[in-house]
């Protein structure tokens, strides 16, 4: 189902719908503020395999992140955080960043296997707060490479996406033209900050 959703003023039937689907174990392409994301509950172990399938990936070798409305579920999900990497953090978030930090013991098994880290994203886009809030949790969350197209890694069109994942998908919300370029990655697991990724977000929140 291709659902279109105003990205500026979201229906709340339409977030309903789409939370409706997430709680049923349904895997959602859905808009962030860089570009569009596989999704799924993220306390839905059904559903998080069957993402894993869908992505190719073993369920031990998945690298997923967790996409938070706020800040406010670091708490529940990762060890204790120095204040330099909190305060960095909270320049940088909401944003196109994904923050890499010790996960705690309340990360569910089944996503946790064997790392001792987890990957925090929280996005500065309405339509995806608006789904985390309502859904009373994190999505867990992975890109949507385009696998057709070697130039462009990234698909930004709804529709294009509707037509090429439509089938392998429960549901695509569409808010309109995405970003093609991915969040910068930031490694805080060891207590500093490594870049592993250049994005989307700058640089200079780490000075």
């Amino acid at each position: 189902m291709l659902l279109r959703v105003n990205e500026s003023q979201p229906d709340h039937k339409a977030i309903h719908q789409i939370v409706d689907c997430l709680k049923a174990g349904g895997i959602i392409i859905y808009p962030t503020d860089t570009i569009y994301a596989l999704g799924c509950d993220l306390f839905n172990h059904k559903a998080f395999e069957k993402l894993c399938r869908l992505k190719g990936i073993k369920p031990e070798k998945a690298n997923f992140s967790f996409v938070c409305s706020d800040l406010s579920h670091l708490s529940a999900f990762t060890r204790p955080i120095a204040n330099d990497i909190f305060r960095v953090m909270k320049r940088a978030l909401p944003g196109p960043y994904t923050f890499i930090l010790e996960a705690s013991n309340e990360v569910p098994k089944v996503l946790k296997q064997n790392r001792k880290t987890v990957g925090i994203r929280v996005p500065k886009n309405l339509v995806c707060t608006e789904i985390i809030e309502k859904l009373g949790h994190p999505l867990v969350s992975t890109s949507l490479h385009d696998s057709k197209d070697q130039i462009t890694e990234y698909h930004n069109d709804p529709t294009a996406i509707w037509e090429e994942f439509g089938d392998k998908v429960d549901l695509v919300v569409d808010a309109g033209f995405g970003n093609l370029f991915p969040s910068t990655v930031i490694d805080c697991s060891d207590g500093g900050f490594e870049v592993v990724r250049e994005g989307l977000g700058g640089l200079e929140v780490l000075n």
